[in-house]
């Protein structure tokens, strides 16, 4: 997949850039401990971080200040070792050599927090599961 000297790239992708592929991106960023290049990016992106989802996020212990929702690019995509699409499905540019999988997760977006908490859990298993797929070890658990 990737060259020993350089750290695989993990892109998040969603609709907005405002839930799913931020969560992924905040827990992967916590759980890789810098051992891989995490990006996230979405297909119409909104104007900022689901509330509820930073919420979430601030309970566990981690923030989403400072992320701004950035537009899904073949740039993006080309410039990634591994690309999770999160309901953005079809405008995902593919490109051959890359990884993708494609997470059937709920929409977060007006959720009540309860649900919202059950999203993120499911988020957090998969972000776990593809850092052991990529031999990563998984930090802060």
């Amino acid at each position: 997949m990737s060259a020993p000297d350089r750290r695989p790239t993990i892109l998040y992708a969603c609709i907005h850039n405002g839930g799913r592929s931020v969560a992924a991106k905040v827990l992967t960023e916590h759980y890789a401990g810098g051992a891989v290049d995490v990006r996230s990016a979405g297909s119409d992106p909104g104007s900022g971080v689901n509330p509820g989802v930073s919420a979430v996020l601030a309970e566990w212990g981690l923030s989403t200040e400072g992320h701004l929702p950035s537009l899904l690019t073949p740039e993006s995509v080309q410039g990634s070792d591994v690309v999770v699409t999160m309901g953005c499905g079809e405008t995902c540019p593919v490109f051959p050599g890359k990884r993708y999988e494609d997470w059937q997760i709920d929409d977060p977006a007006g959720q009540e927090v309860e649900i919202v908490r059950r999203i993120l859990d499911d988020v957090d298993a998969r972000v776990r599961a593809l850092l052991a797929e990529l031999g990563v070890p998984v930090a802060g658990v």
